[in-house]
This record gives C-alpha cells, sequence and structure tokens, in this order.
C-alpha cells in the first residue's frame, strides 16, 4: 500500500508540474497580446479608409499610391510612406497578431504618420518656390491624414491600456 502511495504522490507532482507549465505558457501569451475588441473592428475599418485615400487625388492630380512612387513631391512622398508603413503594413500585422509591442509601433509611428500628413497637407496650400501657390491638398491626402489621426489615437488606447 506505500508503493501505491508513492506512485499516486508521484503522478500527483507530475499533474503538477505540467499544470504549472500550462499556467505559465498561457500567462506568457496573456503577457504579450492584447485583446482589442471593438476597437480592433474600428481600426480595421479606418485603416481601409486610409487604404481608400491611397486611391484618391492626392497633390497635382497624382493619386496617393503615385506619392508613394515619388511622382508628387517629396513631402507627399514621406507621408505616403509612413502611412502605408506604420497606417496599413503595421496595423494589418498588430491587428492579425495581437502583438503588444507592435501597438505602440502603430501608436508611434501613427502619430509620425500624421505629423507628416499635416507637413504633407501644408505643403500643398503654400507657396511654391517658383512663387505660384500651391494647388491644394487633394481630398485623398485629406483622408489619409484624417485616417492616420484616428489611428493614432486607437493605437495609443490600446498601447496604455497595457500599461
Amino acid at each position: 500500500m506505500n508503493e501505491k502511495s508513492d506512485s499516486d504522490a508521484a503522478e500527483n507532482d507530475a499533474g503538477l508540474e505540467r499544470l504549472a507549465a500550462d499556467v505559465n505558457e498561457t500567462l506568457g501569451k496573456a503577457v504579450k497580446t492584447v485583446e482589442l475588441g471593438r476597437r480592433g473592428f474600428t481600426i480595421a475599418v479606418v485603416v481601409f479608409a486610409l487604404v481608400v485615400g491611397l486611391v484618391l487625388p492626392w497633390a497635382g492630380g497624382h493619386a496617393g499610391w503615385e506619392a508613394l512612387l515619388g511622382e508628387a513631391g517629396p513631402i507627399p512622398q514621406l507621408f505616403a510612406a509612413t502611412s502605408t508603413g506604420f497606417g496599413v503594413l503595421a496595423s494589418a500585422l498588430a491587428l492579425a497578431t495581437r502583438r503588444w509591442w507592435l501597438t505602440w509601433v502603430c501608436a508611434v509611428g501613427g502619430w509620425f504618420a500624421f505629423v507628416d500628413g499635416i507637413l504633407a497637407v501644408w505643403s500643398q496650400q503654400s507657396s511654391s518656390l517658383g512663387g505660384a501657390s500651391g494647388t491644394g491638398p487633394g481630398i485623398g491626402l485629406v483622408v489619409a491624414t484624417v485616417a492616420m489621426l484616428v489611428l493614432a489615437v486607437h493605437w495609443m488606447q490600446v498601447a496604455w491600456s497595457r500599461s
């Protein structure tokens, strides 16, 4: 009977060790991920609006994707690159993986891209080197700038929710 007690105790110890390993693994995953809830859907919709903004005119009749290729000038190109990188690609990756560190990348990058967007809008409203006034920002540039503001706010809220 004593041998049975020893084997039961060893079995219980092994079971507790497996349970502890499972708890540690689950806790490790929970610490690394975020739960987006309704905010995740809102972010996905705003990313879609940003993609639509990339198809609409930005500067001088050039669409956002053309600005990304450098056809609309360097400042709109910078905004196209940062909004595509942080607003579309990083957001899609963060939504798919739900990694906490990616929410911070999206938050900080989103604010950087938003400032680039404001600068791009301003560059289209100010006078150029030749003294002629700019043609004004296209609707796509305005949509993309507003979308980056909304994304930056939402990603910042998600990132701070884990602190």
